[in-house]
């Protein structure tokens, strides 16, 4: 039996870019040396995109439950019997529900331990909402499905980590969904990920401000003063290494993003659109705090290019490996642990410090 980690493979909006990144990121065979792959969709829907987009020939192996998954080979677990009427570039009806239909099943089987990581190709947001996804994201929906008090959306890459204290809400409403506490617990899960998911041993991480200038003493606000720099002098008092506040785009234009282990941002767009021009092409989406690993590529349906041959994988690629990155760190982690407790040994380690704090 094979020891690699089961990854499954959200397919995304059926209409848009998912297959052709999927596609792309699994007919490369040395992706097959460090996982087993499988994807929940329809080999019909996944073959229909393979000749939309003259791809080289490739074909899934299909499979009825993960259980049933082939080392060395690219499954497909079929979600659905009927044919799919498939309008590339379009937005529909059609691409929220089988977008849906994949998102559940594989999410299901990530819930039950039949798989170890999730990678989720992207959706649209609002044609697949329903009776049964009432949700403003993937985010949402999974920290539902995992009973999670609180999650981060965590932009990870090569060159920069980025948080968000507010996700997927309108910016008029942002200034209100700040406080204290939201802002502390922010801090900890992306403390928590640093040291747990990316062995981080001392995470140092950066605190923007909400308002131009972070304020400018109070000329411009006083969310700075009122509410951030407190929750960050009160987990900076527990040990934690956090700082700021920092007026975002100074913070951004003079790379000190360089001298931190990540970045939290009190908006989507305020640490997003930094995130997306320096890594657009290998930035990955991270959900933190979840008690499963789930990622996803940073970019959207890509609608404009669907069917053309044009998406690059990159992201999906990286978002792929980050995740089995992220639960071989885990484990070597949770390893590490019970040894320290079967041999007695104390060991003071950043980890214990968060435990303390949290």
């Amino acid at each position: 039996m094979s020891d690699k980690l089961k990854i499954g493979i959200s397919i995304g909006d059926v209409n848009g870019i998912g297959l052709e990144v999927i596609i792309k990121t699994l007919s490369n065979p040395a992706i097959l040396n460090y996982c087993t792959p499988i994807v929940y969709g329809h080999t019909k829907v996944a073959s229909y995109h393979r000749k939309a987009n003259k791809l080289a020939d490739f074909s899934f192996n299909v499979i009825n439950n993960a259980d049933q998954a082939q080392d060395r080979k690219a499954n497909m677990i079929n979600c659905w019997e009927e044919d799919v009427n498939i309008e590339l570039g379009s937005v529909t009806e059609v691409g929220g529900k089988y977008a849906l239909l994949s998102l559940e099943r594989a999410t299901a089987d990530l819930v039950a331990g039949n798989i170890d990581a999730l990678v989720t190709a992207p959706i649209n947001k609002d044609n697949i909402q329903s009776a049964t996804f009432a949700f403003p994201g993937h985010t949402e929906y999974l920290q539902e499905k995992s009973g999670s008090k609180d999650v981060l959306m965590f932009l990870i890459s090569e060159e920069l980590r980025v948080g968000v204290v507010t996700g997927h809400i309108p910016l008029k409403d942002v200034a209100k969904n700040i406080s204290q506490e939201k802002i502390v617990n922010k801090i900890k899960l992306i403390n928590e990920s640093l040291i747990k998911d990316f062995w981080v041993e001392k995470p140092k991480v950066a605190v923007l401000g909400l308002n131009p200038h972070a304020s400018d003493n109070g000329l411009l606000g006083n969310e700075e003063a009122d509410i951030i720099s407190p929750a960050i002098k009160e987990l900076y008092d527990k040990g934690i290494m956090c700082f700021g506040p920092y007026p975002a785009d100074g913070f951004f234009g003079n790379a000190a993003y360089k001298q931190f282990d990540a970045v939290l941002a009190m908006y989507h767009d305020q640490g997003l659109i930094p995130f997306k021009t320096l890594a657009f092409e290998n930035g990955v989406n991270y959900t933190a705090g979840l008690n499963f690993v789930r990622t996803s590529p940073d970019h959207g349906t890509g609608y404009d290019i669907a069917g053309k041959n044009l998406a690059d994988p990159t992201s999906f690629t990286e978002a792929l490996f980050a995740a089995i990155h992220i639960v071989e760190k885990r484990r070597e982690q949770e390893e590490m642990l019970k040894n320290k407790l079967r041999t007695g040994r104390v060991v003071e380690t950043q980890f214990d410090i968060k435990d303390d704090a949290s």
